[in-house]
């Protein structure tokens, strides 16, 4: 080699060392990733804080208590296994409250569905003023449930409720609103008042459809029925799940029977109507009412294990017919 071929080479800059430095300002790629991940763990500590100490904590506490007979104030109670689930499994009344509350569920979830998908198919039209309406619409979903249920007791008191009144001057005779058989109807009222919830998150589906495809479809002489049920709904199945899943979730929980219950006994029990004695409605008797915190805490696991495998069905069963504009497998 000569002299210059002997400088280039030795004068050719080096690779750095694999000392974990990064070339621009050798700072060691390890610090980065570090501080990266303590700032992740930091700014999720308050939600991760409240999960254990509101969620995790308090379910453990739970599964404790549904090993005993517990009753929340005297201290003389005793371990007795799964004494409360097979009691449990054997009780007639819980099966019945069970099954009003996933009657329930399967009438009100696809019927509040149905009515936030129309209004939000009414409100997504180009007309002038659709904010306002877009508002008016949802308000009743911010009103809170406890001033929801007091409101339509008293829209539906018997002797001086607003329906009894409009009643009675039509010539009709005033009706028990809030005793059997018309006790679930008013509950199913009091749900679907507030629809609004759904409204806003089936309209935010809708303005995710792509509009050429419904100008292909017009252009192809579709209906504007065929064009909903072939393009719109299925590009609206995700958000259909969603709701789904949170609907039957809400509505095998739903406390709202114990606020539209006629005014008698204080706790409330007593008075609810056979109809609408939901499964939550028995776990409230026998918390609060019986003072049975060991029975009520093997119903709400119970009810827990029905949700989590219930879940796991409906996604088991709809996942071919659920259609992602990103595929979850592709990610992988």
């Amino acid at each position: 080699m000569t002299a210059d071929q002997i400088a280039s080479v030795t004068d050719r800059p080096r690779p750095l060392a694999s000392t974990g430095r990064s070339r621009a300002g050798g700072r060691p790629r390890t610090s980065v990733t570090g501080r990266r991940h303590r700032a992740f763990y930091l700014f999720t500590s308050p939600w991760i804080i409240g999960f254990l100490l509101l969620t995790v904590v308090p379910m453990a506490y739970a599964l404790w208590l549904s090993f005993t007979t517990f009753d929340g104030i005297s201290p003389h109670w005793r371990y007795v296994g799964l004494g409360n689930y097979r009691e449990l499994f054997s009780d007639s009344v819980t099966w019945q409250a069970l099954g009003r509350a996933g009657l329930f569920a399967a009438t009100s979830v696809p019927l509040s569905i149905i009515a936030g998908l129309a209004l939000a198919l009414l409100v997504n039209r180009p007309v002038k003023g659709r904010g306002v309406f877009r508002t008016l619409l949802y308000l009743p979903a911010v009103v809170p449930p406890v001033g929801a249920g007091i409101a339509f007791k008293q829209l539906f008191d018997q002797n001086s409720g607003a329906a009894n009144g409009i009643l009675t001057s039509l010539g009709f005779d005033a009706i028990g609103w809030l005793a059997d058989p018309y006790a679930r109807y008013v509950l199913l009222m009091t749900l679907l008042w507030a629809a609004g919830n759904i409204m806003i998150i089936s309209l935010a589906g809708l303005q995710d459809v792509p509009r050429e495809l419904h100008e292909a479809a017009r252009i192809d002489g579709a209906s504007a029925w065929r064009t909903f049920r072939s393009i719109t709904v299925p590009l609206l199945s995700p958000v259909l799940l969603f709701q789904t899943v949170t609907g039957m979730i809400a509505s095998v929980q739903t406390i709202m029977p114990l606020l539209l219950a006629p005014l008698g006994d204080t706790s409330g029990i007593t008075t609810v109507p056979q109809s609408n004695y939901l499964y939550m409605m028995h776990v409230f008797a026998q918390y609060f009412a019986l003072g049975r915190y060991g029975y009520a805490s093997a119903l709400l696991w119970v009810l827990f294990v029905l949700i989590l495998v219930t879940t796991g069905l409906v996604f088991k069963f709809t996942s071919g017919v659920v259609f992602y504009n990103v595929d979850p497998e592709a990610k992988k």
